[in-house]
């Protein structure tokens, strides 16, 4: 019997083949092993990009360079009425609402040279009802490993919603903006309000004194007229000479000038107390140029001691001319606000005599003014609310709290500060610093001591009625 081709094999040799088997035996098990470890990995990391996809509000879109889809999110699904699997494979110029969106689209895609970080453009989609929906869309190549393009993706947001809420808080800001303005205004005239009876005897007197002149001039006429008919009839040398010293015409022409001049400067003092009024009064929020402070601080303590307040006293010396950026209503809305809280402090707490210090330094690029009173101070756990809109510390029915907020706000529009503390010497001061003026003002036009008796009157008409 011959041989079989194992013979002659020996035992050493039959260990090594199997143990060489058992080795590739254990490594196809950790090759398995490893090799279901990384599927598992694979299908975690897919599962997190699907989460990731279904997650996101935006709108996504990838597509191959042709522009045909190849991957979409549940958001865009959602939004065009399709699901995946009808989406893909279709082209995106199908979900294109209209041709300019199709241009500006294909724009991107025919683009051989994109940006890396990609471009933003607007598209129009259609949605499940066939209607178009606008969207701010950013689009960013897709590159291959060789670094050629393959596609481009496409992140979309629809902006319907926020236009809408954008004109939404555009309409809010427009009326919140009108309420500040009526609110201010509001403040300004309850302030003006104040001054009601004052301003009444300030206008009685001028008033008064055009009416008892132009009851003379009307007189006089008539005397005139009696003289001048009597000339024209050629009477006498006699009877003309009696009968201008029985109408006392020598003492009617020398009492004539001072008549006018009596009547202009009462005319012209209403004129000026109206412009005034006008001027404080008036809603001018846009209204900046170079103010003279002085000026403004003096008109204050005129109007708010005509008003309730005639016997303070106040303790300032105007000096060089402080000319600072600004309207000059709102500064004097400011400057009255202090006056009258000074004021209102001082009397507060019994004092038979009220004073307010007034001091104004000029610096390179801005002036600072403080404001002193004679009253108590302001108490540490006020300080911080002092300025809080509808904080006051006056009773009920004596302060609305809204003084110091508007005066703090037209300040801080004005580029300023104003900020309150109690002064070492007693009593509470503010300080107010705004913004130097680079020009001076213009200085005011007066008709005083000039012009005639119809024209300032027509004057003053037309400015208490413009």
């Amino acid at each position: 019997m011959p041989n079989g081709p194992m013979e002659g094999v020996d035992e050493s040799t039959w260990m090594d083949v199997i143990q060489k088997m058992d080795e590739v035996y254990s490594q196809l098990i950790h090759d398995e092993i490893e090799l279901e470890k990384k599927n598992t990995e694979l299908e975690q990391s897919q599962q997190f990009i699907f989460s990731v996809l279904a997650a996101m509000s935006d709108v996504l879109l990838v597509c191959n360079e042709r522009g045909v889809i190849e991957e979409t999110n549940a958001a865009l699904c959602e939004l065009v009425g399709r699901n995946d699997a009808e989406l893909r494979g279709t082209s995106i110029y199908d979900l294109l609402a209209d041709t300019q969106s199709t241009e500006r689209a294909r724009t991107v895609l025919d683009n051989l040279n994109p940006p890396r970080r990609g471009e933003g453009l607007e598209l129009n989609l259609l949605d499940a009802q066939r209607q178009s929906v606008p969207v701010d869309a950013n689009c960013t190549p897709r590159v291959a490993a060789s670094g050629r393009r393959v596609g481009t993706v496409f992140v979309a947001r629809p902006t319907a919603e926020i236009k809408r809420a954008y004109h939404e808080l555009r309409a809010a800001h427009d009326a919140l903006k009108r309420a500040q303005q009526q609110l201010l205004h509001s403040e300004k005239m309850a302030s003006l309000g104040r001054l009601v009876a004052g301003v009444a005897h300030e206008l009685n007197n001028p008033i008064s004194f055009v009416l008892g002149n132009a009851h003379a001039l009307s007189r006089y006429c008539e005397r005139l007229r009696r003289y001048l008919a009597a000339v024209h009839a050629s009477e006498p040398a006699e009877q003309l000479d009696a009968l201008r010293r029985k109408l006392r015409i020598d003492n009617l022409l020398g009492d004539l000038p001072s008549l006018i001049e009596g009547t202009l400067e009462g005319a012209q003092r209403t004129a000026d107390i109206v412009n005034g009024l006008k001027r404080f009064s008036a809603m001018d929020p846009q209204a900046r140029g170079p103010v003279n402070l002085n000026e403004v601080i003096e008109r204050a303590i005129h109007w708010v001691r005509k008003g309730v307040a005639p016997g303070f006293e106040v303790k300032w010396q105007p000096g060089e001319p402080c000319n600072v950026t600004g309207s000059a209503g709102q500064l004097q809305q400011v400057l009255m606000n202090l006056l009258q809280n000074a004021l209102d402090a001082a009397t507060g707490v019994g004092r038979a005599h009220p004073v307010v210090w007034i001091d104004t330094d000029a610096g390179n690029t801005h002036l600072q003014l403080r404001l002193r009173d004679n009253g108590p101070g302001i108490a540490p756990e006020h300080l911080s609310h002092i300025f809080d809109p509808f904080f006051t510390t006056k009773p009920v029915g004596q302060g609305t709290g809204l003084g110091l907020s508007i005066s703090y706000g037209i300040v801080e529009q004005h580029g300023g500060v104003l900020s309150a503390r109690n002064h070492p010497e007693g009593g509470a001061e503010f300080l107010l610093e705004l913004p130097l003026a680079r020009t001076p003002p213009e200085p005011v036009r007066t008709n005083r001591g000039s012009g005639t008796f119809g024209a300032v009157v027509m004057e003053s008409l037309y400015k208490t009625n413009t």
